[in-house]
């Protein structure tokens, strides 16, 4: 059986592990635009200067060697032809064809760009979603001082703490009115926006960036915002979201719009072909997209397995020293319980809904922290008269009677 993976990221590695430790004989190609395997979540850490190409590398340096994979880095699939089973390429200027029994797409996602004056144009405005978009930033602030991060999300905050890192001047617009505003609400954003502003950096909260100023060269050189701020600016970071990496099945009989379409088998419209992580447009943290890869996987071999979404949405975030565990949807609805629990030292915030534990923030003390992902994804009636943020496994006997748990 030959299988082919497009895209070595988390959920294309995860699949050819799977693939492998279920078929000894299998031929795997993986195939990606990439020259070096990466984490996304460690790309600050490259522009920083704390970490080189390797040292990315979330699969291991021998991986490939190891695990008997070929792996084609540097190639751009053009092309999947499902009816005839192959995919074209091109690397280094030229056209190969690569024929597979089994195709998982994992091409992931890339950075949007927002239709904002030349944003699309420039030559200095990168999105952060590549090593490549870290290696062009590091090289287009060589000779430069002044930064603009649009977006103050995780992958905004990461590049500007990174270019702060580098003693440069760095300027943060968000259009909403706090920092991080998907993982925190404004206690917890608070902490983190004070911590990077006695590091130099500059907010611009409830701001959008409106027009563009650019010169003959073809750099921005200003950036105005919605309320006629200028902010000067040598080059622009944007952090404003994502969009599914879906070019390569144009023309192919795989369902796709706005993400590919997958069942619960991770296969798509297309026999024989799956898809898995960012490109379905489901839930985006790491490893959900390593499990969707790893059922990929397990289907493409021929072993029946559905994948089903059980994570609780994860943030864990650290700048500066102060460390926070964000999980589950955050979102206070009607009929919910807000617990809060605030010192000089700590933040902590429960979202209990019909019993359940929901959603949790703790910020600066991670004590106790393991439970609590285990009680939001199974969806655990909390125990009566028992403080919630310090829970933990001997308050359970694990045991399951009539649908409901037991407690110590």
């Amino acid at each position: 059986m030959r299988h082919v993976i497009i895209g070595a990221g988390a959920a294309g590695i995860m699949a050819a592990k799977t693939i492998r430790s279920c078929d000894a004989d299998a031929v795997i190609v993986v195939v990606s635009e990439d020259r070096f395997v990466h984490s996304r979540c460690m790309l600050h850490k490259f522009i920083s200067g704390e970490r080189d190409e390797q040292g990315l590398n979330f699969a291991g340096e021998d991986f490939f060697r190891e695990q008997d994979i070929t792996w084609i880095g540097g190639a751009i699939v053009q092309k999947i032809q499902d009816d005839a089973h192959e995919i074209v390429i091109l690397r280094e200027g030229h056209k190969e064809r690569i024929a597979y029994d089994k195709l998982l797409i994992a091409t992931g996602a890339n950075s949007f760009m927002p239709p904002v004056g030349d944003f699309r144009q420039a030559k200095n405005v990168f999105g952060l979603r590549h090593l490549s978009d870290a290696q062009k930033i590091c090289h287009a602030v060589k000779d430069h001082s002044r930064i603009l991060v649009v977006g103050s999300g995780l992958v905004g905050l990461d590049a500007a703490y990174a270019l702060l890192e580098r003693g440069l001047e760095v300027s943060v617009v968000e259009m909403a009115d706090r920092i991080l505003p998907i993982q925190l609400d404004a206690t917890g954003a608070k902490a983190y926006e004070a911590l990077f502003e006695k590091a130099g950096c500059q907010f611009y909260l409830g701001k959008k960036a409106s027009q563009t100023l650019m010169n003959e060269d073809g750099m921005i050189h200003t950036v105005i915002l919605d309320d006629g701020t200028e902010l000067g600016c040598d080059v622009i970071i944007v952090a404003a979201g994502v969009r599914p990496a879906i070019d390569c099945v144009a023309g192919s009989n795989i369902q796709a719009e706005r993400f590919i379409e997958v069942d619960d088998h991770m296969a798509t419209t297309a026999q024989d072909v799956y898809a898995a992580g960012d490109v379905t447009g489901r839930s985006g943290i790491w490893p959900n997209a390593q499990k969707q890869g790893q059922i990929a996987g397990y289907n493409m071999c021929g072993m029946e397995m559905k994948y089903v979404d059980t994570y609780a949405m994860k943030n864990t975030i650290n700048f500066y020293g102060l460390a926070t565990l964000s999980l589950g949807r955050g979102e206070v609805q009607e009929g919910d319980e807000v617990l809060l629990r605030e010192d000089s030292r700590t933040y902590k915030k429960a979202i209990i809904r019909d019993g359940v534990l929901d959603s949790i923030t703790l910020q600066g003390d991670m004590d106790y922290s393991g439970i609590y992902q285990y009680l939001i994804k199974n969806k655990i009636a909390l125990p009566e008269e028992k403080d919630v943020f310090h829970l933990n496994f001997g308050d359970f006997y694990g045991i399951e009677a009539d649908g409901q748990y037991i407690y110590a």
